[in-house]
């Protein structure tokens, strides 16, 4: 996979990454995300945050839609770090790559940072037509992600298959958030599943035959 994010529209806004207001901006609205909510995620509320004036913020980012674009695209390429160092790299087989690749999902789960950002996204999105298909686009590249190495751990499988699989490991990964997440009920369980999840499903992704997921539909009429 050459490009993680395929299919994301050129970014909006006014800004150039890396000069202090504009590096401001983004770490105050990240700020008042994971700490106060998608209630508070406004352009007042983040200009506040900063101790900038609204017109400041607006030059940059005239609509808060704009800074979660960005935000996603810098947690994706921090993600992108993090594979390049951890499972890029050619004396792993495919099987302990997939280990790795859902070990750092789950990982990164628990954390304080994706628990909160994600279950607040997910609040924005169900009513915002724009953030929600930010955040598919996301997803996407972490479906493919995930595919890249289903496929290559299982390779007679179809491209069709291999989506699929990805998706239902993507989504049980997901769906620990509300339950295993940072400071979540069963957050100190954490360490278990993340080791059932990636023994489990590695051994799926080996398993699993051409054409079995359409028989499995059919078995249940």
């Amino acid at each position: 996979m050459t490009e993680l994010v395929t299919d994301a529209p050129v970014r909006p806004g006014v800004y150039l990454r890396g000069t202090e207001t504009v590096d401001a901006i983004l770490k105050a609205a990240l700020s008042v995300l994971l700490d106060e909510g998608a209630a508070a995620f406004t352009i007042r509320r983040i200009a506040a945050a900063c101790g900038m004036k609204v017109g400041n913020v607006s030059y940059h980012f005239p609509r808060k839609e704009m800074l979660i674009q960005v935000l996603l695209d810098d947690l994706f390429n921090s993600y992108d770090v993090k594979l390049e160092l951890s499972v890029r790299q050619p004396n792993l087989s495919a099987e302990e790559r997939l280990r790795t690749v859902i070990a750092m999902c789950l990982d990164d789960i628990a954390s304080k940072r994706t628990t909160r950002l994600f279950t607040e996204l997910w609040a924005l999105a169900n009513h915002n037509d724009f953030i929600a298909e930010r955040v598919r686009i996301f997803y996407s590249s972490v479906h493919e992600v995930i595919g890249e190495h289903v496929a290559a751990l299982n390779p007679r499988l179809s491209p069709d298959e291999v989506r699929t699989l990805s998706l239902f490991i993507s989504a049980s990964m997901e769906g620990a958030t509300p339950f295993l997440g940072y400071q979540k009920p069963w957050a100190n369980k954490m360490p278990a599943i993340a080791a059932i999840s990636a023994e489990w499903f590695v051994k799926l992704a080996k398993s699993i035959e051409p054409g079995e997921i359409s028989r499995m539909i059919e078995q249940r009429g």
